[in-house]
């Protein structure tokens, strides 16, 4: 493991000794203890985007649905540290995860029961585009600033400050990271993951909506994120979100933390593409019977009719899933189709 891994994953596996979890509708007693197979309760964990209090409504749809596939008591377990989540399901504590694809790798490295069940489709419903988009955004103001030739790229970057998501963060960390040590022709990306090396300073967002509103305080001058968390504040107002150099505008009914930030422009300088992150069991703390329920009930059309789970999100309120079209499902998947991501994290 990297250095800056091993830093953030002791600090995870401190966080969660030490009883730091976010509010959790299961009693702490219950999220204490490793689960079992057999056991009459089931805990899901999230990360800490979809956390958020505005995912609210969201999490008890799922909470919902999974009873009615287990006839079970779901307890919901929410976090603020990346790592705290991945410890959760690696060591069965929780039995079910919702996670990116770096995260779900990692759990899966320190437990080969924790696996990959389900993920969303691309748009024509099979895994082909089941992709969302990693960025690296800059304030419009001084966008000008990075291009070369009449073009954006990203040749600027180094010696700023730099906000990323997570360490554990696939768009928020692993993906821009990649790119930016190929381009640069890094041989250590941990370089990347503090200041003092490639960039002068180096900050953390916690969630993808954390990493935006550092760079549009001032606080960075470039940011990593991806688009799905920040559909409900921002909006393209110029170009698309899958062209570079394209501007993304802070909605004018957004809600906190963007509310001091209404009309505010960012320029995308990167934008790449990301595999869908899976939600994921752990196998030797859930049963057979549970998990092929859960499957059957989330792969079938009542479910993805569910708004409360399913949105195009571009509402105030996000859901867990987007539907590009009304062809998008969830899908059964092993772990050979994040193959790709395996590599990028394993370099």
């Amino acid at each position: 493991m990297k250095k800056g891994r091993l830093l953030t994953a002791f600090l995870g596996v401190f966080l969660l000794l030490t009883g730091v979890l976010a509010g959790c509708s299961s009693k702490s007693s219950a999220a204490g203890k490793t689960g079992s197979a057999d056991s009459k309760e089931i805990t899901m964990v999230f990360y800490p985007n979809e956390s958020a209090k505005n995912f609210t409504a969201s999490r008890k749809a799922l909470q919902e649905e999974l009873h009615k596939a287990t006839g079970k008591k779901v307890n919901i377990q929410t976090t603020t540290d990346y790592n705290v989540a991945i410890e959760a399901i690696a060591s069965g504590k929780a039995q079910l995860a919702f996670m990116g694809a770096d995260g779900y790798i990692q759990a899966h490295a320190q437990n080969s029961k924790v696996e990959p069940l389900l993920l969303q489709s691309g748009p024509d419903g099979t895994t082909k585009g089941a992709s969302y988009r990693s960025y690296l955004m800059v304030n419009k103001d001084k966008a000008d600033q990075y291009k070369k030739d009449g073009k954006y790229n990203i040749d600027k970057i180094k010696g700023e400050k730099a906000s990323f998501v997570s360490t554990s963060s696939t768009s928020g960390f692993a993906v821009p990271t990649d790119e930016i040590q190929k381009h640069f022709k890094l041989k250590n990306k941990d370089d990347l993951s503090e200041g003092g090396k490639f960039f002068d300073k180096v900050l953390y967002g916690s969630t993808h909506p954390g990493s935006a509103i550092n760079l549009l305080k001032g606080d960075a001058d470039v940011a990593a994120f991806d688009d799905i968390d920040l559909t409900p504040f921002l909006k393209v107002s110029e170009g698309s979100y899958d062209k570079v150099g394209s501007t993304f505008k802070v909605k004018d009914d957004a809600d906190a933390p963007f509310t001091e930030f209404k009309g505010k422009e960012l320029v995308n300088i990167s934008v790449l593409p990301v595999q869908n992150g899976p939600f994921v069991v752990n196998t030797k703390a859930l049963s057979k019977k549970d998990t092929d329920a859960i499957a059957k009930r989330f792969t079938s059309k009542d479910f993805t009719d569910n708004k409360d789970l399913f949105s195009d999100g571009k509402g105030k309120t996000p859901t867990l899933w987007q539907k590009k079209s009304d062809k998008m499902v969830l899908l059964k998947v092993t772990d050979d189709w994040y193959k790709p991501t395996h590599e990028l994290i394993g370099k």
